[in-house]
């Protein structure tokens, strides 16, 4: 689950979670100022005070959700483990989410990319690319260790996990069952570690000129 501090929380902060939840489980067009200040208890002036409009509270919400999800990245990277172990607790972080009866908050916004002021779309593209590079950092160690195959380069291979991870979400939390996600999300690393490790290297020679 990504962390998150709860103590001494101030009415931003708070405006911020009230409107994530709405947005992590009803999209950001299901979401109302009204709503969010009766929730909260206060007026919809103050909450105008803190975020002038729609626009910028949206935008306030990508840019804390993708920090959050950096420094729960850079967490992992901290552990020194291994490429599947990093896999793993990537994986984590999603499972959290869905534990909650949540989706990403990025994925639900991408349903909606169209919809969405220029600025959000920006910050929506800049989670998944900062995802995707990261993915393909630990599928090119994978490589290095021995301990990841892939039939398509490190990047195509990103891009894939973070597609079907998201995807899983959507699938899985309609049955309100978590783990049909981990089941599907393990199977998805599975094809990539374990039993594949120590056999030839089926990678394409463009792939393996890139190591």
């Amino acid at each position: 689950m990504i962390p998150r501090q709860v103590s001494r929380r101030g009415t931003p902060a708070r405006i911020l979670d009230a409107a994530e939840r709405v947005v992590q489980t009803r999209g950001f067009a299901s979401f109302s100022y009204a709503s969010v200040a009766a929730e909260l208890q206060i007026t919809k002036a103050a909450l105008h005070y803190h975020y002038p409009g729609k626009a910028e509270l949206g935008l306030a919400l990508i840019a804390r959700y993708g920090a959050r999800f950096r420094d729960a990245l850079a967490a992992i990277d901290a552990s020194a483990g291994t490429a599947p172990e990093k896999l793993d607790a990537y994986i984590g972080l999603y499972a959290g989410v869905l534990s909650e009866q949540k989706m990403c908050l990025c994925g639900m916004l991408a349903a909606e990319f169209d919809t969405l002021p220029g600025p959000m779309r920006a910050e929506v593209l800049r989670f998944f690319e900062d995802n995707e590079r990261w993915l393909e950092k630990v599928l090119d160690q994978g490589i290095r260790e021995n301990s990841v195959r892939m039939r398509t380069g490190a990047q195509a291979s990103a891009v894939l996990i973070l597609s079907a991870l998201e995807g899983a979400m959507l699938v899985a939390r309609p049955c309100g069952n978590p783990e049909k996600f981990r089941a599907a999300a393990t199977a998805l690393v599975a094809g990539l570690t374990g039993a594949n490790a120590g056999e030839p290297d089926p990678a394409p020679a463009a792939s393996r000129a890139r190591r």
